[in-house]
């Protein structure tokens, strides 16, 4: 009898089926999963590749994730820490991007992030213009317009992304498509 396994069968890709929301809920089809067992493996087996999509490996699988908002979501800590939808701290690298709709995004240890909008609030109450006065809601709008106003978050910059994406500035992909056939396959 061998003491080796035998290698993994080669099995396609699979993209369509899982996903990953705004709130850091991993979902199978629209289906939100709530078995606390498969989450973890999910978080567990998460990665990404050279070409930025993100996705978990199944086996011998990789089951590529949509990503409504970002590769990791990330919950704001009373104490200012941030921790991802995995349970993990990431700590950001770089300015804050802010974008049209009023998601916030970051690059941090982990990946590429964007905050849980239910922290939205929290980070807004702490961002400080260039005199660290309180931003005020004229100067969040002035921002939205596109104006270069000087607000930061602890010292980090927020910077507006205009016409940019979140996944253009920061490196992923947010639909992975399974590539293309080579000519005459």
């Amino acid at each position: 009898m061998s003491d080796t396994l035998p290698p993994w069968p080669q099995v396609p890709a699979c993209y369509g089926w899982l996903s990953l929301d705004g709130r850091g809920r991993w979902r199978l089809k629209a289906e939100t999963i709530t078995h606390p067992g498969l989450i973890a493996f999910l978080n567990a087996h998460y990665t990404t590749d050279d070409d930025g999509c993100w996705f978990v490996n199944n086996g011998p699988q990789r089951v590529y994730v949509q990503l409504d908002s970002a590769p990791w979501i990330l919950r704001l800590q009373p104490d200012g820490r941030f921790v991802t939808h995995a349970g993990r701290p990431a700590a950001i690298e770089g300015p804050i991007y802010l974008d049209g709709e009023g998601r916030v995004f970051m690059r941090t240890d982990a990946g590429p992030a964007a905050l849980d909008d239910r922290d939205l609030a929290m980070l807004i109450a702490e961002l400080r213009d260039a005199a660290e006065r309180p931003a005020d809601d004229a100067s969040l709008a002035a921002l939205l317009d596109g104006r270069d106003i000087d607000l930061n978050w602890h010292g980090q910059a927020l910077v507006f992304l205009g016409n940019e994406t979140a996944a253009t500035r920061l490196g992923f992909i947010a639909d992975p498509c399974p590539p293309e056939p080579a000519p005459g396959a």
